[in-house]
């Protein structure tokens, strides 16, 4: 039971374990419930017609008191275990649960993450876990325990007496049978109301983080109808699951209740032609009573489960990604970063990289430049595998990347993005960041280097100021030199630059470029650049364009090539250097 639980919905090893246990308590109690239906009826049985032909008794009335103080003392003692085994035990596999999701989500390649936006898996991370919570606890272990009893207990009412046992046991499947032929439905509906949540989801988020240029651009009153559209459609959709839900599962509980009166029907008329006992036919009234109320809240509870199993899936849509995977271990020749005939695609048929060519030598700096559009920061992310590639193949001192576990091959590489990311910590432990045991003086040396130290320092706090959600309380360009005094502190023998002089002034970018250069000793550095000021220091400059490498070379090879991309560029640039409002 345990692994088919634990596939079926999700859950680890420890996590089956426990809803094991749990439904197996269920059973326990739902049996001790019913037991105490038979000890009244074996007391009547024993007293009531002896009484009636004037025989004593074969047991005495203490003895069926001792036996049903027994029974609820071991009542008390199930409903304990079984509190333990459904509501502390679901906490504990909820908290496992987001952490397994966090820990494969750190290991999903880039392509994933390129698909999916953060509210959707904010969601299956807490909402769809959540869900999870309340299925263990209060849907899946009352329902497997109620049918499997129910299942038992029939067996038990047919060997008494079938006919009876038909008459009050009949519209079990019939109710069950009915209620999970509208799963269908239920999942159509419970798809769509997902679907309005998260984009309602979408919308409060998209609005918190454009709040400024919402403000600045007097759109306030259109972004927020656009989001109380979203909202209604919210509310109208939950309120059409919750009525197609009642709706199927009020008329499965009307089926059920059928029952009862068949039941009784049934026992007045074996009662008429003798063919029961008067005992007998309370005994079954008894047990319809305590059979049909449980499963009509199961009828509910499958009904939750079924929504329920939409969480699932997505949990599992997560878990059962293919992750990025590869050898422990690096066998590289020096620290050449090689592409040969690579092609990449976002999406199936849509190239973005058509089989690209070139080699950043260790010891240099090589720089790619081009149109927007060209690759150049797709080319980079490559070259660190946060994607793999279609064709070709990327090559770290002749080593094939796609055959190094990313974790092993990051090691390698200090990145910094155009758009950084800073964590809402002091500035000292944002730098840290690049090398976690570093001390403070590897720290303020870093950020010496990246021209951080002056402005850190006329902060309050210095060092320690904190920086805000992603660094609100800096600049663009502070954000920017901080990001890249992590990764000089990191001191990867790879270093790549994507765009991270474009938030700098002149003067930053100059003392920028000189701490490059001392930092190129022995190092591959890649580079992507605009302005010409940086690219032409270069000892590599790779044209992208439309996917394809459309000149290498250094500045003084590409500007005297007749009719060169390349020289247009810088003529381009330098005319537009003199523009004036």
């Amino acid at each position: 039971m345990k692994n088919i639980l634990k596939n079926t919905l999700a859950l680890s090893d420890k996590g089956g374990k426990d809803l094991s246990k749990a439904i197996l308590l269920s059973i326990l109690c739902d049996f001790m419930l019913m037991a105490t239906s038979g000890i009244i009826y074996i007391y009547l049985k024993d007293s009531l017609i002896p009484a009636l032909e004037n025989k004593t008794p074969i047991y005495s009335v203490g003895v069926y008191i001792t036996y049903a103080i027994v029974m609820l003392l071991l009542l008390y003692i199930c409903y304990n275990l079984q509190y333990k085994a459904l509501y502390v035990s679901v906490y504990n596999e909820s908290a496992t649960k987001r952490i397994s999701l966090a820990e494969k989500m750190r290991q999903l390649p880039w392509s994933f993450f390129g698909k999916r936006d953060i509210s959707e898996l904010t969601t299956v991370m807490m909402n769809d876990t959540t869900m999870l919570e309340t299925a263990f606890s209060h849907y899946i272990p009352p329902l497997i325990s109620n049918i499997i009893s129910t299942l038992l207990i029939s067996i038990g009412l047919i060997v008494l007496n079938w006919e009876m046992a038909i008459a009050t046991i009949w519209v079990i499947p019939i109710s069950f049978l009915f209620c999970y032929l509208s799963k269908k439905k239920q999942d159509n509906i419970g798809i769509k109301a997902k679907l309005d949540q998260l984009l309602a989801a979408d919308k409060i988020q998209e609005i918190i983080d454009n709040v400024k240029d919402i403000k600045s651009n007097n759109r306030k009153e259109s972004h927020i109808a656009i989001a109380n559209e979203c909202f209604d459609k919210v509310e109208k959709s939950s309120a059409r699951v919750e009525f197609v839900l009642g709706t199927y599962v009020g008329l499965a509980q009307m089926i059920l209740k059928l029952g009862v009166s068949t039941s009784m029907l049934a026992g007045i008329y074996l009662l008429s032609i003798g063919g029961i006992d008067i005992l007998t036919f309370l005994f079954f009234l008894i047990v319809a009573t305590r059979l049909f109320d449980p499963l009509s809240v199961s009828l509910i509870n499958l009904s939750a489960t079924f929504l329920s199993m939409l969480s699932i899936d997505r949990m599992k849509e997560v878990e059962n990604t293919p992750i990025q995977d590869g050898a422990l271990e690096i066998n590289n020749n020096g620290y050449d970063i090689t592409f040969k005939d690579v092609c990449f695609a976002y999406e199936k048929g849509d190239r973005v990289l058509n089989g690209i060519s070139f080699t950043a030598n260790q010891g240099e700096v090589t720089a790619l430049i081009g149109p927007s559009g060209g690759g150049k920061s797709t080319t980079i992310k490559l070259a660190a595998r946060f994607w793999d590639i279609s064709e070709g193949v990327i090559t770290l001192g002749g080593s094939d990347i796609s055959k190094v576990n990313p974790d092993v091959l990051l090691k390698n590489y200090s990145i910094v993005f155009q758009d950084v990311t800073l964590f809402n910590n002091t500035i000292m432990e944002n730098i840290r960041m690049g090398r976690i045991d570093a001390s403070d003086k590897e720290v303020i040396e870093a950020a010496i280097a990246a021209n951080c130290h002056s402005f850190i320092e006329n902060l309050p706090d210095g060092y320690g100021t904190f920086v805000g959600e992603n660094g609100s309380l800096l600049s663009g360009g502070e954000r920017q030199r901080i990001s890249i005094a992590r990764a000089l502190l990191k001191d990867s023998p790879v270093i790549l630059l994507d765009e991270a002089t474009s938030s700098l002034d002149v003067m930053t970018e100059t003392l920028l470029q000189e701490a490059i250069v001392r930092l190129t000793k022995d190092k591959t550095v890649i580079i992507i650049a605009h302005r010409m000021r940086t690219i032409a220091g270069a000892n590599k400059i790779v044209l992208l364009k439309n996917g394809k490498v459309s000149q290498i070379g250094t500045h003084n090879e590409l500007i005297n090539q007749e009719n060169s991309d390349y020289a247009k560029m810088v003529e381009l640039q330098t005319q537009s250097q003199n523009w004036k409002l």
